[in-house]
């Protein structure tokens, strides 16, 4: 799970255990879902981003898409489904194939659609709106109220190590998450979305 993301993972307490579930993981047998507060609203509500995955060739600190045919990167497949175009943002469930480092972060920003508040890649500016104050103030309060990327590790499911049964866990989205997504609702309750 990335710095700043919130959400479930697991935690090995054998060796034994490790190396199984390290090979669910490798297999892609795991579930895992995750919400994300996006910037925009996605023209699809639903779809699948394949795109190789591999450290940014001119920033080392962030990751990049590559192309698929091309020698450089991991492979990476995340499925999304749009949950609530929130006006200038959208709410949206992302599964993981594969779990490339910043795997979401990057695939919403190659489709164009950065994470809200992500500073790695560029979400922690308005980058959907109106150029009015008002929305402005508005958008730096939304900021404040969820001051990392919107990203939220949902749903875990796996096979326990020693008894062979599947395990699904679920969380619920952290207080900052749902106040940004809560403001959002009620900012677009009366306005005209352009």
């Amino acid at each position: 799970i990335d710095k700043d993301t919130s959400g479930l993972m697991v935690v090995a307490k054998t060796e034994l255990a490790k190396n199984k579930l390290a090979k669910q993981f490798f297999d892609k047998t795991t579930e895992r879902t995750y919400h994300a507060v996006v910037w925009g609203n996605l023209k699809e509500p639903k779809g699948t981003i394949i795109g190789k995955v591999g450290r940014n060739l001119k920033n080392r600190i962030g990751m990049d898409v590559f192309d698929n045919d091309g020698d450089y990167g991991k492979h990476a497949v995340t499925h999304y489904e749009v949950l609530e175009n929130l006006g200038y943002v959208s709410l949206v469930k992302c599964n993981l194939e594969t779990g490339r480092t910043h795997q979401i972060r990057v695939h919403m920003k190659h489709i164009g659609h950065t994470l809200f508040n992500d500073k790695t890649y560029g979400g922690d500016k308005i980058l959907k709106g109106t150029t009015f104050t008002k929305y402005k103030q508005f958008a730096q309060n939304c900021f404040t109220i969820c001051n990392r990327q919107a990203l939220h590790a949902k749903t875990l499911g796996f096979v326990h190590p020693t008894t062979n049964e599947f395990m699904e866990f679920n969380s619920d989205l952290p207080d900052d998450m749902s106040q940004l997504i809560d403001k959002w609702r009620h900012y677009i309750a009366n306005r005209e979305i352009e």
